[in-house]
């Protein structure tokens, strides 16, 4: 059965820093991004046809699925993460210091001896897998009970990763991470935060802040002057976290109305935000969905910090909602998987389906409205992509 549930916003606020996202202050991390081979710029695809049909103004869709040849966004913040560290390891001023003069052979044997770790559903480890084939350096990733082996392949042939999928839910894998990183004094390179480990999470949500700046730009080409609606898929939230604030420090109190999207079964922003108190809680669901880069059962912290203040929704949706958004996108061209897909199956859903006019008055969606989702992944799980595509 296809659910949606929508609630506001109601707790506290505080007033969470956003200048880390600042355009004037992610201009070095662009750079980094522009330096390495096969940059591009990812398309933002205009579904004005669709947008016509269902009364409002735009509907726009930025296609990660060409990202580095990687199929997500992920590769972003751990590429950009990793160089921040390696040059903290080499004593090297990032601010000054180019990827091509890390790479000119100089530090190759210092590189080598470092070795990073992580925990990932697939798209964060393959970026972090990627990074570490780019530096030379040593790579453990750690995969949650339940992974496809096309995911865990594809961290193996994105870089230098040893790949293990573990008998572990995905809090618990993070967890035993972060203790082996400890131990065996490794880099941990974690797309989540928590108190006493920020830092590197922090570097990489700021990695995502191409993605974001590459979006408006490309919506100022295509005449819209702003979003009015964003809605954001939400695993650990790193990269809602990362949109919010690029949002909040663009435009200010004028942000558009954001909306956290997760799985109905793992829903920590939802529950977190139906708590009320303004403090991070751990879903209670039962871990079970397709939507795999969601499956994460508590917020990062750097990111609820950035939805509890700037997010006025937060929604769980069934995983038919993304099986609809991944039909929906592959009959305009857009290969989405099963977690890129969902913000716009739910935007379908919203403007076409009379079950969600409710929701869809709540949320203010209207003739002026302009709306701005994220596919965040391609066909990660190719076999289940053919299933569900066609499965009509």
């Amino acid at each position: 059965m296809t659910t949606i549930e929508c609630i506001g916003n109601g707790c506290p606020k505080g007033h969470t820093e956003v200048s880390a996202y600042a355009r004037e202050n992610c201009r070095i991390v662009s750079g980094l991004h522009c330096s390495i081979e096969g940059y591009a710029p990812t398309r933002l695809v205009s579904l004005k046809g669709c947008a016509g049909d269902a009364g409002i103004r735009g509907f726009l869709v930025k296609d990660e699925s060409t990202r580095f040849g990687l199929k997500a966004f992920k590769p972003l913040g751990g590429i950009y993460a990793m160089f921040r560290i390696v040059c903290a390891e080499l004593g090297l001023d990032y601010r000054l210091t180019t990827l091509d003069q890390i790479l000119d052979g100089t530090f190759r044997d210092e590189i080598a001896k470092l070795t990073f770790i992580t925990t990932t559903d697939g798209n964060h480890g393959k970026g972090v897998s990627w990074a570490s084939g780019i530096f030379g350096s040593r790579c453990h990733v750690f995969m949650p009970k339940g992974t496809v082996e096309a995911r865990a392949q594809a961290v193996r042939d994105a870089g230098n990763a040893e790949v293990t999928v573990t008998d572990m839910a995905y809090d618990d894998c993070v967890r035993y991470t972060a203790e082996l990183a400890r131990r065996n004094c490794w880099h941990l390179i974690q797309d989540t935060s928590w108190p006493g480990y920020e830092t590197i999470p922090g570097w990489i949500m700021q990695g995502y802040t191409t993605m974001v700046y590459e979006a408006l730009d490309q919506m100022q080409t295509l005449g819209y002057d702003r979003p009015t609606h964003v809605f954001l898929q939400a695993g650990v939230g790193s990269m809602a976290g990362t949109v919010i604030g690029c949002l909040r420090a663009t435009y200010g109190d004028r942000m558009p109305v954001v909306a956290t999207v997760e799985p109905t079964e793992v829903a920590c922003f939802y529950e977190s935000m139906l708590a009320g108190d303004g403090k991070a809680h751990s879903s209670h669901g039962c871990n079970e969905t397709i939507m795999a880069g969601l499956n994460c059962a508590t917020p990062c912290g750097l990111a609820w910090d950035l939805a509890r203040d700037y997010a006025a929704f937060a929604i769980r949706c069934s995983d038919d909602v993304t099986r609809h958004g991944m039909r929906f996108l592959d009959r305009h061209g857009i290969v989405s998987g099963e977690s890129g897909a969902v913000t716009s199956g739910l935007t379908d859903l919203l403007l076409t389906d009379g079950r969600f006019r409710d929701i869809k008055e709540t949320l203010g969606l209207d003739g002026d409205s302009v709306i701005l989702v994220i596919s965040t992944e391609s066909d990660t799980d190719p076999e289940n992509y053919r299933k569900v595509i066609s499965d009509l």
